[in-house]
């Protein structure tokens, strides 16, 4: 099989863009009748290549392990603002870290941080390791994960929590529902069940004027702010259109 045939079955197995998938099965070495099919039977790409391509660096990404959006960067890129703006050496912890992608661009576009990721999912856990191999990185239950003296002075906390309602998962394409572990994108009947317990926590694990971040839908916003603010932080939402992302970000009190 050459490029043109991989572009043609590809085109035709419903990928958007096929001409840049079939570039990157082209160069990822092995079979490439096989990478094809097997893409085309819906294999997330970044599972077949192992990477993903994440706010400009080149992500690890193994099977089953949550691949990171391309929306999720702009949680990073208001993360960066708000460390660059108030901290010399940031504490920095990326909670449901998936592979650890916001972590490690946070690292690259900050370079002197302190900082620690956590999921509950093993197999999470050991990619991140691949990905943060200078950093702390546990599995556990979201809090539970982290060493306890992080209570109370976390700078930053990132948390790419799941939060599509759990009526919605069968409407997910395939390629997420089938290949990527459920706890990584079922955030409970109305998709905000983790990041509820997120804001609870984030009032005693973050440091006085600390922020937490946590992606979420259009739809949820106003009721995340909502949340965030009964639980004692202050709370807004950015949004960027072009890529569809919305992320909730809440202050502690100084």
């Amino acid at each position: 099989m050459n490029r043109s045939d991989a572009v043609a079955a590809l085109r035709a197995a419903g990928c958007v863009f096929a001409e840049d998938e079939a570039d990157i099965l082209v160069g990822a070495g092995g079979s490439l009748e096989d990478l094809v099919r097997r893409r085309a039977d819906g294999i997330p790409l970044e599972h077949l290549v192992g990477w993903a391509e994440f706010a400009g660096l080149r992500i690890t990404v193994d099977p089953g392990v949550f691949v990171p959006r391309r929306r999720t960067e702009w949680l990073v890129r208001e993360a960066a603002a708000l460390a660059r703006a108030r901290y010399h050496r940031p504490v920095i912890v990326d909670l449901c870290c998936g592979t650890g992608a916001i972590a490690a661009a946070l690292t690259a576009a900050l370079g002197d941080l302190e900082v620690y990721a956590a999921d509950a999912d093993p197999r999470a856990v050991a990619c991140a390791r691949k990905n943060l191999p200078h950093a702390s990185v546990s599995a556990g239950d979201l809090f539970d994960a982290l060493p306890v003296d992080l209570r109370g002075r976390i700078d930053i906390l990132a948390a790419n929590v799941p939060y599509v309602p759990s009526g919605k998962i069968g409407l997910m394409p395939p390629e997420a529902r089938d290949h990527e572990a459920l706890m990584a994108l079922d955030g409970g009947g109305d998709g905000l069940d983790i990041a509820r317990r997120v804001s609870v926590g984030a009032v005693t694990w973050l440091a006085p004027g600390g922020h937490v971040l946590v992606e979420a839908s259009e739809r949820q916003a106003d009721l995340a702010v909502a949340m965030f603010t009964a639980d004692g932080l202050t709370a807004r939402f950015t949004q960027d259109d072009e890529i569809g992302a919305t992320v909730i970000i809440a202050t502690r009190p100084t």
